[in-house]
């Protein structure tokens, strides 16, 4: 029997520093001597053996797994009825019977060989721990250390892991300087190339709901509760939030004492703008809220969707810059928004995803106009703060 004091002496070691279980080092490190010893004695058929490392002694043997013949074939795989008898009196043909094989020279071949696929398996065991770390950790938010740019990949660190943020999860215009730190959410880990990733970002919807988790306590414990997030990143995101106990004032509490809530926020996500809106059981009364800041003359709903009348002061308001604030109050919502005059023609329509289906000329005018996001709209975030 052989001593692996070269690889069994630093096993604990290196479970504790990179957070791997022992025992799937030994197994790693078992496989590993195998694929030395079959290397070195050029077989080709070891289905049949195996080697075990004593856990305490740090001892191995190379195990075959042999069945039971009347005649032997092949020493390896085979043992006679008469020999196999010599161990167990009770063995008879068709039984197999595990048998220690000689392992001359077998510690000089593992560490001649072995190593290279014992550290191999061991990184693999380390990503696969690391993955492991995560796994339960979807939809968290971390601060994330900027690497770099590979291809139209950011790569972040986060811990010890490796993470990316496709240019679909970056927010639009950000720029992230390598050494810097960033919040991030943990949106999914992802096959690629037969390899696990962890995929991260700052543009969905989701990590501007966890981003007011963590600044809104109220959230946290449930008394205030988010029910829908619509999202342009980097421009503009409506948030619905409702109160469940009274006497909360859900957007006072997102807002926080003198916008300080708020403000963290925005600080994170730069220049986008975040509208704060009342969720009501309603729908009619949720879609006008989520039209803020324009004042709504009437909403009827029919089959799905909302028929908004306005008055012709408030169609650029209801209708937004380009029409972003009526995609993201469709998107908020849930329902298909059919902007109209007061003399009853359509001005727009857009479907509860925000995509339009119908613009009228008038309406292109509104997209052009540069002043109504800053001086015509004030939002219910804003409102909030100034009073």
């Amino acid at each position: 029997m052989a001593v692996l004091t070269e690889f069994v002496t630093a096993i604990n070691q290196i479970s504790s520093e990179r957070g791997i279980d022992p025992e799937s080092v030994y197994k790693a490190l078992e496989n590993a001597i195998l694929i030395a010893y079959k290397k070195e004695t050029g077989m080709k058929d070891v289905e049949c053996l195996s080697v075990e490392i004593d856990r305490d002694t740090a001892e191995f043997r190379l195990i075959s797994k042999k069945e039971v013949v009347k005649k032997v074939d092949d020493e390896i795989s085979q043992m006679s009825q008469k020999e196999a008898q010599k161990i167990d009196p009770e063995l008879k043909v068709g039984d197999f019977v595990e048998v220690e094989m000689p392992s001359k020279d077998l510690g000089r071949i593992a560490a001649q060989t072995a190593k290279q696929v014992i550290l191999q398996n061991i990184s693999e065991l380390e990503k696969e721990a690391i993955l492991e770390e995560f796994s339960g950790k979807v939809g968290e938010v971390f601060t994330a250390l900027m690497q770099r740019m590979q291809k139209d990949r950011a790569v972040f660190e986060i811990g010890k892991a490796s993470a990316y943020m496709p240019t679909a999860e970056q927010i639009p215009g950000e720029f992230y300087k390598i050494g810097e730190r960033y919040k991030v959410l943990l949106k999914e880990i992802a096959e690629s190339g037969g390899n696990k990733e962890l995929i991260i970002s700052r543009s969905g919807p989701e990590f501007l709901s966890a981003l007011f988790e963590m600044e809104v306590p109220e959230i946290g414990s449930g008394v205030i509760e988010i029910k829908s997030v619509a999202r342009e990143a980097g421009s503009r995101s409506k948030i619905a939030v409702s109160s469940n106990q009274e006497g909360i004032d859900p957007i006072g509490s997102c807002v926080g004492q003198k916008g300080v809530r708020i403000q963290n926020i925005m600080e994170e996500l730069g220049e986008e703008r975040i509208d704060i809106i009342e969720w009501d059981e309603e729908p009619e009364s949720f879609i006008r809220n989520s039209l803020n800041p324009a004042k709504i003359n009437e909403v009827e709903i029919e089959d799905e969707v909302a028929h908004i009348n306005v008055d012709e002061d408030q169609l650029s308001l209801a209708i937004g810059k380009d029409g972003q604030n009526v995609r993201l109050a469709a998107k908020l919502t849930g329902y298909k928004i059919d902007i109209q005059a007061p003399d009853g023609t359509k001005k727009m329509k857009v479907d509860e995803h925000g995509e339009e289906s119908y613009r009228d000329e008038d309406v292109e005018k509104i997209g052009e106009e540069e002043d109504v996001d800053e001086t015509k709209e004030e939002d219910s975030t804003q409102e909030v703060v100034n009073k």
